[in-house]
């Protein structure tokens, strides 16, 4: 026990975790309230630090038969919809449609353009983050994507689910740009977790939805913490059972380039984007869908 301690660079008590080479915080908050979502980023904010991560909803919803947004449009962009307690229901412009189910994921790549909406679904209260992430260049202009994933599909590790990218071997079953991971992590009262970042992975962060950490830094529930730009690892203790989501990556290389519903890396990416929103409304306008 002793010895994996030391190799990890930190020393566990119950009651306390003392950790060598401490990164730093360079940004904290508890997001702005929008009725029941919480927006705990956003690419005008803490999106232009953690770039390609630009945006993060999270939010708790009574069981309603009410569409959660209506039709709306995005571009350049790919979005992760996980749902920690009920169920969604959605639907977009690919032809895709169906319940995303509780610990599962709904993965949708804008690119070019696409459109969607969504519910929740059953009796039961929702309880979800959604991510949304920037594309790689070359797919930014690239025909809309979009995948329901079932819990079965999604590698565990411990108490890492491996939403995307990779942890220890394990892969997530969404391929996305190298060098990106977003995992759920779980940890029971004690237990600590430790995460080395992959080379060149200086961005790094996490958002709380139960319980307290301490080790590389203080994070309480409801909270979102960005850590400084650098490889050193991160090392967290639970504080009772606790809960979060957790994205490291190599930076985004582009500035973001934003439009109404859209990030693009480039004037006329953007302008391609919203080319191919206005023709996919047209549509949807003319068949009563909008």
């Amino acid at each position: 026990m002793n010895t994996v301690m030391k190799q990890q660079n930190f020393l566990a008590t119950e009651a306390t975790l003392v950790v060598a080479d401490k990164r730093s915080v360079v940004a904290r908050t508890r997001g702005i309230n929008r009725g029941p979502i919480t927006r705990l980023v956003s690419p005008s904010d803490i999106g232009q630090l953690i770039k390609p991560f630009v945006f993060l909803d999270y939010g708790v919803l009574p069981a309603s038969k009410t569409k959660l947004f209506g039709m709306h449009p995005h571009s350049g962009i790919a979005t992760l919809s996980l749902p920690i307690r009920g169920e969604i229901l959605f639907a977009d412009t690919t032809g895709e449609t169906g319940m995303v189910k509780t610990a599962g994921l709904e993965w949708m790549k804008a690119g070019n353009g696409v459109w969607h909406d969504g519910g929740i679904a059953g009796e039961t209260a929702l309880e979800m983050f959604q991510l949304w992430l920037t594309l790689p260049e070359h797919e930014e202009n690239a025909p809309a994507e979009s995948k329901n994933i079932d819990p079965s599909e999604i590698a565990v590790v411990g108490p890492v689910s491996v939403l995307l990218g990779q942890y220890q071997g394990a892969k997530s079953p969404v391929e996305f740009t190298a060098g990106v991971n977003y995992y759920h992590v779980q940890l029971q009262d004690g237990e600590v977790w430790h995460y080395q970042p992959e080379p060149g992975q200086t961005v790094a962060w996490l958002a709380i939805y139960k319980g307290n950490l301490t080790g590389t830094t203080a994070v309480s529930q409801g909270e979102m913490v960005v850590f400084d730009a650098s490889e050193t690892a991160i090392t967290l203790m639970a504080q009772g059972a606790a809960s979060f989501v957790f994205g490291a990556a190599i930076p985004h290389p582009h500035p973001l380039v934003m439009g109404s519903y859209s990030v693009h890396s480039s004037r006329e990416s953007l302008a391609k984007g919203e080319q191919e929103i206005r023709r996919i409304g047209s549509e949807l306008r003319l068949k009563g869908r909008i």
